[in-house]
């Protein structure tokens, strides 16, 4: 013991005594406080891993969406350009249909128009020769041979002159345009 040291009296004792518990008391609601904190810092620390985890998750289930909105659309494209495939087939077809035609068209112009530079030709000679053709194709008849069976005769013959003469008239027509 100190032997210099006054005595405390019981009323100084009592509020260094008072003095002590607060201290005290103050720490252990600083360590209850604090604990407090822990727990609760470990509760929101939980609560952030399982919402990183559903943003993770939210951010797959919206990649699977742009996904299937991506697959979705390639198809749309896909069914537009099969329509249009469909389209330019029929056009084309239609076109080469023409083309045949026209090349068919052509090509009997082109087989009229060198008969006539052949009768042309041929004329041209025998009226050099001095031999008078058109007298005689005139009085010639037209379309098939006539068999050597006169009896076959069929009297369809008006009706075969009347197509030769409609078909005349075609070729005519086509040769003005």
């Amino acid at each position: 013991m100190n032997l210099f040291k006054k005595k405390t009296s019981p009323k100084e004792a009592l509020r260094t005594s008072k003095r002590e518990m607060a201290v005290a008391t103050r720490g252990i609601e600083r360590e209850i406080a604090s604990l407090q904190m822990e727990a609760a810092t470990k509760i929101l620390a939980r609560q952030l891993v399982r919402l990183r985890q559903q943003i993770t998750n939210l951010q797959g289930s919206r990649a699977q969406i742009r996904g299937v909105a991506t697959h979705t659309q390639a198809l749309y494209a896909s069914t537009s350009i099969s329509t249009g495939m469909k389209g330019a087939t029929k056009a084309m077809a239609a076109m080469n249909k023409i083309e045949m035609m026209s090349e068919s068209i052509d090509e009997t112009l082109d087989k009229d128009e060198a008969e006539e530079e052949t009768e042309e030709l041929t004329n041209q000679v025998l009226d050099e020769i001095g031999v008078d053709i058109a007298s005689q194709l005139s009085s010639a008849p037209k379309g098939r041979i006539a068999s050597r069976n006169t009896e076959n005769v069929s009297p369809s013959r008006p009706q075969e002159s009347q197509d030769v003469e409609d078909l005349e008239k075609r070729l005519a027509s086509l040769r003005r345009l």
